[in-house]
């Protein structure tokens, strides 16, 4: 555990688990009411029977706080995936963000536009929530790679965590194209595995510079 880790654990322990999760749950409910500008220690404090202080020195600012109460309503998408190849990895990473489809939509909307406005909130969520989720593509594609199944230097290896979240995040813009359940999977098929893919050996017949090869029977 890093010592930023241990230190918010030892601030934490001050307060209670069911005490936490109370708070928590008032800081989500905040936020699908009202976004994240509705959320304020003031307000979360006095829904809470909470002192201010209290949570000031529990989570220093309310980003941290709103990072936290996230944490307690996710599941991780892709930490957990090892199927053995990379297309499988892939596939499942594509279902799994389909399972977590009929969510928190309100809670998720607000984060969302949140994230692009409050520089403070995005470091939080970087950190916490989106740093795990990239490394865990990562992962998939460096055991590809180790196991030969794609070229280390494939240009298409650095689009792939993006691709993915980037879905995520604007899947709703294309409801026209895609059905919620289909978009991720059909990128999958469409472009990230035939961009992933090595390029087939030349089966062309080698010639000598002047020569021309024989034309086919």
């Amino acid at each position: 555990m890093s010592t930023q880790a241990a230190t918010a654990a030892a601030r934490r322990s001050k307060i209670t688990p069911e005490r936490e999760l109370e708070l928590y749950r008032a800081v989500l409910d905040l936020l699908r009411e009202g976004g994240y500008d509705a959320v304020t220690m003031e307000g979360v404090a006095a829904r809470t029977k909470c002192g201010k202080a209290t949570l000031y020195r529990q989570w220093k600012t309310k980003a941290q706080l709103v990072t936290a109460a996230l944490g307690t309503s996710r599941r991780p998408l892709f930490t957990d995936i090892d199927t053995g190849s990379l297309a499988g990895d892939l596939r499942a990473a594509a279902r799994a963000v389909a399972g977590r489809r009929g969510g928190d939509t309100e809670l998720m909307e607000a984060v969302g536009q949140a994230y692009l406005q409050h520089p403070d909130l995005r470091e939080a969520l970087r950190e916490t929530v989106i740093s795990p989720e990239v490394a865990a593509l990562d992962a998939m594609l460096r055991r590809g790679v180790e196991r030969g199944e794609i070229e280390a230097g494939n240009p298409a290896i650095g689009f792939v965590a993006p691709c993915f979240l980037g879905v995520l995040r604007i899947e709703r813009l294309f409801d026209d194209r895609f059905a919620a359940d289909e978009a991720l999977p059909a990128l999958v098929e469409a472009v990230l595995l035939p961009a992933l893919r090595p390029a087939p050996a030349s089966t062309a017949t080698a010639t000598t510079p002047g020569e021309t090869a024989d034309p086919p029977a």
